[in-house]
C-alpha cells in the first residue's frame, strides 16, 4: 500500500514536470513522434503511446517502466549518441549505485547461455551488433537510450561472462537512479525463468 502511494506521488511529480512544456520541443529532444494528441515511441520492442496533455501511457507497463518514460521525456535534451559505451558505474555519480548494478548484472549474465540471451534479446527488439564479444546486441530501451549487451561464452580458460553497457550520452536522458532502474528492468527480462 505504501509503495503504491509512493509511486502515485512520483507519477504526479513526473507529469507536473512536463506540464506547460511545448510537446513539439519534448518530441524533438527525446527523438519521439508527436501527432498533436500523442507521443509515440518504442521501448524494448513494444509500441508505446503517451497521451498529451495527460501523459497517460498505453499499453500498460510496469509502474517503474512508465515512470522512466516520463522521466525520459522530461530530461531529454537532444544530445546525440556518442557511440562510446560505458558501464553503469562509468556514469556521472555512478560509482556506488552503478557499480553495484554492474556486479549484479555480470553475475546474472554469467549464468545464462548464449542461445537463451539471443532469444531474449530478439524478443525485446534487440539487434545484433559487432564487438569483440562472442555475442553483442543493442537493446532499444528508449529512442536515445539504448542499452548494450556483451556476452562471452565459457571456454577452457574462462567462465562465461556478460555486461550491460550504456552510451556515454545517457546522463542527458536519465538520472543515475533512473538508469539503474532501467538496467534492473532489462536484466529481469533477460534472465527471468
Amino acid at each position: 500500500m505504501q509503495e503504491n502511494r509512493m509511486y502515485g506521488e512520483m507519477l504526479k511529480v513526473a507529469r507536473a514536470w512536463l506540464e506547460g512544456r511545448q510537446p513539439e520541443d519534448i518530441a524533438r529532444k527525446a527523438n519521439v513522434a508527436f501527432d498533436g494528441a500523442n507521443f509515440r515511441l518504442e521501448s524494448l520492442g513494444t509500441a508505446i503511446v503517451v497521451s498529451y496533455p495527460q501523459y497517460a501511457i498505453t499499453p500498460e507497463l510496469t509502474p517503474w517502466h512508465q515512470l522512466l518514460i516520463l522521466h525520459y521525456l522530461h530530461l531529454a535534451d537532444g544530445m546525440a549518441l556518442t557511440g562510446q559505451k560505458i558501464t553503469f558505474a562509468g556514469q556521472k555519480d555512478g560509482m556506488v549505485r552503478g557499480g553495484g548494478f554492474d556486479r549484479k548484472a555480470e553475475q546474472a549474465l554469467s549464468r545464462m547461455s548464449c542461445d537463451a540471451l539471443k532469444a531474449r534479446c530478439a524478443a525485446l527488439g534487440g539487434r545484433v551488433i559487432k564487438s569483440n564479444a562472442d555475442y553483442s546486441a543493442q537493446l532499444p530501451f528508449l529512442p536515445m537510450y539504448p542499452v548494450f549487451l556483451n556476452y562471452w561464452q565459457a571456454d577452457e580458460d574462462f567462465p562465461a561472462s556478460g555486461r550491460l553497457l550504456l552510451d556515454s550520452s545517457g546522463s542527458h536522458y536519465l538520472t543515475i537512479e533512473d538508469s539503474v532502474v532501467a538496467g534492473e528492468l532489462i536484466l529481469e527480462l533477460l534472465t527471468e525463468e
